[in-house]
């Protein structure tokens, strides 16, 4: 599916070149995703992207303007609650943004929720569904568009994300290639922005396992799991076989 051939003096069967107009126009969805997967690279899973590129990571340049909050074994789980609460109630500044994150999986259909809270006050709430994801794709899913909510707030100098898959926030500064790359890129280039906004600019990631249940995320992970939504594609082969009725309409209208 190149738009030429490599090769001079020689014909590309993939080539798009000798397609007319409407056939570009029409060539689209999965054929386009397909050409992609095969021929190219996506600049998210690039070692080379800009936000990978020795010098120009996040932790190069910001160093000190993030930080990581972790439970500590020593500290009983009762200490770590009122800590969060203290974090949560004690936000009267409206510079300060909460970014409380979850996701779960049911029947292979995930649910991403984020509540941000801005002053004390609940600000605004995201819910967001996928199928055939892994859980930990949904979490960092939940965060990015937490994340992205908060940073186009006006006047947020600090943002505070508390989740329980803190693994799923150290994949974010994973600069080595693993397969949540896509989020970690759009995470990464918001806080970037962020971060250029202002020297005063910062983020805190707070730990808080399920195990702990806290009330703030466990009214979330109750949401999550509340959701009953119906998938377009109930399984992997209708949605297969529903692709290739696409594909097969696309080709018959080349026909005509």
């Amino acid at each position: 599916m190149d738009e030429s051939s490599p090769y001079p003096n020689s014909s590309n069967p993939h080539t798009i070149g000798p397609l007319t107009n409407c056939q570009r126009n029409i060539t689209k969805s999965h054929i386009i995703d397909s050409k992609t997967k095969s021929y190219g690279v996506f600049p998210s899973f690039d070692p080379l992207y800009q936000e990978f590129t020795p010098g120009q990571h996040i932790s190069d340049l910001f160093p000190n303007r993030f930080s990581f909050n972790l439970v500590d074994n020593e500290v009983k789980d009762i200490t770590h609650a009122q800590e969060l609460d203290n974090l949560v109630l004690s936000n009267t500044f409206p510079s300060s943004a909460i970014v409380v994150t979850d996701a779960s999986i049911k029947d292979n259909i995930a649910t991403s929720i984020a509540h941000i809270y801005q002053a004390n006050f609940p600000l605004t709430k995201s819910v967001h569904h996928a199928v055939f994801i892994t859980s930990s794709e949904a979490e960092l899913f939940a965060m990015r568009c937490g994340i992205n909510q908060a940073c186009n707030k006006d006047n947020i100098s600090k943002i505070v994300i508390i989740t329980d898959s803190i693994h799923s926030v150290k994949c974010i500064f994973d600069s080595s290639a693993h397969l949540l790359q896509l989020h970690s890129v759009a995470i990464l280039s918001e806080l970037r922005l962020f971060f250029n906004k202002s020297q005063d600019n910062s983020t805190e990631f707070w730990e808080c396992p399920s195990c702990l249940k806290w009330r703030f995320h466990k009214d979330i992970n109750k949401d999550t799991k509340s959701f009953n939504p119906t998938p377009v594609f109930p399984c992997k082969i209708s949605w297969d076989y529903c692709q290739k009725l696409i594909s097969d309409d696309i080709i018959n209208q080349w026909k005509m």
